[in-house]
This record gives C-alpha cells, structure tokens and sequence, in this order.
C-alpha cells in the first residue's frame, strides 16, 4: 500500500502547523489539541517551545486576535478577560492586547455596549422587567455596571456614536 498522508503518523509539529494555518490558538490551546490527537507531553513542549521561537505561535498575537473578534461579536471586557484566562492566556498578555487595542483603535467600551444593546432591542424598555431584560443581556455579554448604565441612558440617542 502507498503511503500516503492518512497512513502516516503525523509529528506534533506538522499537526501544530495545520492548526495554525486556521487560526490562531493559544499555547495552551494548542498543547490540549495536540495531546487529544495522541501526542506525547515531551514532544509538544518543545515542539511548541520551537514554533514559538519561530514566531509561529505567539500567546500575545492570539489574545489581540481573539480580543478583535470578541469586539466584532459586541462582547464586553469583562466576558473577553475570562475567556482569555480559559484558553491559557496569562493575565500580562490579556493586559497588553487591552492596551494595544485601545491605543491603537480607541475602543470605547461605554458605546460598544450602547451599539449591541440598540442592535438587540428596539427600545429601552417601558416596564422594569424589561429593563432588567435589558441590563441581564448586556452583563451576559462582559459589560460591568457602569457601561450597562450608560448603555441603558444613552443606546437609543440620534448622535449615539459607532464602534469601528
């Protein structure tokens, strides 16, 4: 029989690589992946070691990536920190992605939270059932109290600014 690519055992660099291809992944991410597929512990650390002496894994580039998309999909800071602490991102490098995104894009928490609560509702609510509908909605997405409030004052007005 030939051998082919399904014969062969892959080595956890190869499938590494092809994780990367797709997207970017976490260390610690890319270290459970690989061990789901069968992979030694003493070959994915220094496998991973050399990927990202390479630059073809960086914690740093995943968190501002991951932290770009979360913002896209209109989620909060505080939702985005705990899901970067999930997937294995230190809280140095969390803090660093927050840092550069902000210097960088300028991103202003106060109105993502207004634009993702008027995408949502139509209104703010006439009962206070529906306002908690609202503030529930909005600390489901990461927002902390204070962008909740300002949301809930501000979502609906004429000059209400956009998120890029």
């Amino acid at each position: 029989m030939r051998d082919t690519v399904a014969n062969r055992e892959a080595s956890p660099r190869d499938d590494a690589i092809r994780l990367l291809a797709r997207r970017e992944h976490s260390r610690a991410e890319l270290a459970g992946r690989l061990a789901a597929r069968g992979h030694e512990p003493a070959a994915v650390d220094p496998c991973l070691d050399a990927l990202a002496e390479e630059g073809l894994q960086s914690d740093a580039r995943f968190a501002e990536s991951f932290l770009r998309s979360r913002i896209l999909r209109g989620q909060g800071p505080l939702k985005i920190r705990a899901e970067l602490e999930r997937r294995g991102i230190d809280r140095e490098p969390a803090r660093a992605a927050f840092a550069t995104l902000a210097e960088e894009e300028g991103v202003d928490w106060f109105a993502l939270a207004g634009e993702t609560l008027a995408r949502r509702f139509a209104g703010p609510g006439d009962t206070p059932r529906e306002r908690a509908r609202r503030e529930r909605f909005l600390a489901g997405r990461g927002f902390d109290f204070e962008q909740v409030r300002h949301a809930l004052a501000h979502a609906w007005d004429e000059d209400a600014p956009s998120v890029p």
